[in-house]
């Protein structure tokens, strides 16, 4: 079957005589009012799917991140006011403590002071009676030395009466180096 010629005056100006299109079909001016129709359908349909559809749905997504940040926001500052409040706990439990510390420090320079104290005074009391005893003991060291000192000197200057020729006589020998031993 051979395809017959159409008639010029049937297929306008758009369409050879054998039915194709003459250039770009969608720039010949006869058929723009029947593409302006469907492309005004094409709009009108993407525009109910859109409204009915998609848009609904994207602002339901919308809606459901800002909720989200909000609440992640609102969780955000309970989780920082508590952080402040457990900084701060902490502060303050860190003050007590150093107080605390301070107290304890304090009380044990005390005791040892007290002790420290003690210990003086029970070694100045030990000094103190020893050195009354060593006192003691030099008196009677030294009372004991002048009586032997007197006793030499007696017995000295009576060998030396007596080696001299002289006759000794103990009183006087005796009262004579007392006197010069007192000064």
């Amino acid at each position: 079957m051979a395809t017959e010629p159409i008639a010029a005056e049937a297929v306008g100006k758009c369409v050879d005589s054998h039915g194709s299109a003459i250039g770009m079909p969608q720039l010949c001016f006869d058929w723009f009012p029947n593409q302006i129709f469907w492309l005004v359908i094409t709009l009108v349909v993407i525009f109910l799917v859109l409204s009915r559809v998609a848009l609904p749905r994207i602002a339901a997504i919308l809606a459901e991140r800002q909720g989200t940040i909000t609440n992640d926001l609102a969780a955000a500052e309970d989780l920082k006011a508590k952080a402040v409040e457990a900084e701060e706990a902490y502060n303050k439990a860190l003050a007590d403590a150093r107080a605390e510390a301070q107290r304890i420090a304090a009380e044990a320079r005390a005791e040892i002071q007290a002790d420290l104290d003690d210990a003086i005074a029970k070694a100045d009391a030990e000094i103190a009676a020893k050195a009354a005893e060593s006192e003691k003991a030099i008196a009677e060291i030294r009372a004991g030395a002048l009586e032997s000192i007197q006793q030499v000197a007696d017995d000295t200057a009576a060998e030396l009466v007596t080696a001299l020729g002289g006759e000794a006589d103990a009183k006087t020998i005796s009262s004579a180096v007392s006197a010069q031993m007192k000064g």
